[in-house]
């Protein structure tokens, strides 16, 4: 049986996602964020480098504006909306491929969408703020729900699941229900398990060990385990700048197991990585 192809509608056209994967690129305009925090501060940057990940394959380009490391206290809204009001029209305007924000927001994922932004990206699966189901349901947006246990702040203390993949399986579906109430279809839902998002490292192995056990959910997925924690853990690397081979080894196993989607800091790596690994599989041209 041949894999699904999962489009959502967006702005610049549907998105495409299936049987191959794609890589979304992430732009973060925040000072603190885990990995390149302050390097995209000035929106004239932010907007070069979305458009450098553009040229080097991403299909999509995830915008975040308040960072949700680890202990991360949340900036106020108006900070995270003054950052992401600098950047977004200008890429609505310049870039081809859709733009997600990566916020748990509603107020401030509003008013990205009337700025030209195509989907939401929660952390919190539109959990965080109860008017988000509405916001999603008014403005027909596509939508990435992530996994977290907890919230930013407090989500790597002491994590506990019984069975995590089956714990956030069970979450999904919960989520995916609350937002029909709000009519809000779950073909515009795409899922992410949260890669360290209130996961110890055996969580984190876990999930991706048994990724394939979330595709039984019927929707795309997306996982991001971009120089994340359990790499430093797993190879001895405390910075994560020094993660991006094992980040790319996990980017090989996610592609082989049908994982739609891959959010990464370095586009290129990851997109040279999955076309090598399509021409193996006879799938690309040679």
């Amino acid at each position: 049986m041949s894999a699904p192809v999962f489009r959502l509608p967006t702005r610049r056209g549907p998105l495409e996602l299936g049987p191959e994967s794609q890589v979304a690129g992430i732009l973060n305009l925040t000072p603190d964020s885990f990995s390149d925090g302050g390097r995209h501060l000035d929106p004239e940057a932010a907007v070069a480098h979305a458009l450098a990940m553009e040229a080097a394959g991403a299909a999509l380009i995830d915008v975040g504006a308040c960072s949700t490391r680890p202990g991360a206290e949340a900036v106020p809204p108006a900070e995270e909306l003054r950052r992401l009001e600098a950047v977004v029209p200008v890429l609505a305007a310049r870039l081809r491929v859709p733009i997600s924000i990566d916020t748990w927001r509603a107020e401030v994922f509003r008013r990205c969408h009337e700025l030209g932004a195509d989907l939401l990206n929660d952390v919190s699966a539109a959990r965080l703020d109860p008017e988000m189901p509405a916001v999603l349901a008014a403005t027909g947006a596509p939508a990435i729900l992530m996994h977290m246990q907890g919230e930013p702040r407090t989500m790597q203390v002491a994590p506990r699941y019984d069975d995590v993949v089956a714990e956030i399986g069970a979450a999904f579906a919960q989520a995916l229900d609350r937002l029909a109430g709000f009519g809000v279809s779950c073909d515009r839902i795409v899922l992410d398990p949260g890669i360290g998002f209130g996961k110890t490292l055996e969580h984190n192995l876990a999930i991706l060990r048994r990724i394939e056990e979330f595709h039984a959910l019927g929707r795309p997925l997306m996982v991001g385990t971009s120089r994340k924690s359990f790499l430093g853990q797993l190879l001895d690397r405390p910075h994560p700048a020094d993660r991006d081979h094992g980040t790319l080894a996990t980017t090989v196993w996610l592609r082989s197991r049908g994982v739609q989607l891959l959010r990464v800091h370095d586009v290129r790596a990851a997109v040279d990585a999955l076309t090598v690994a399509r021409h193996l599989d006879n799938e690309g041209r040679s």
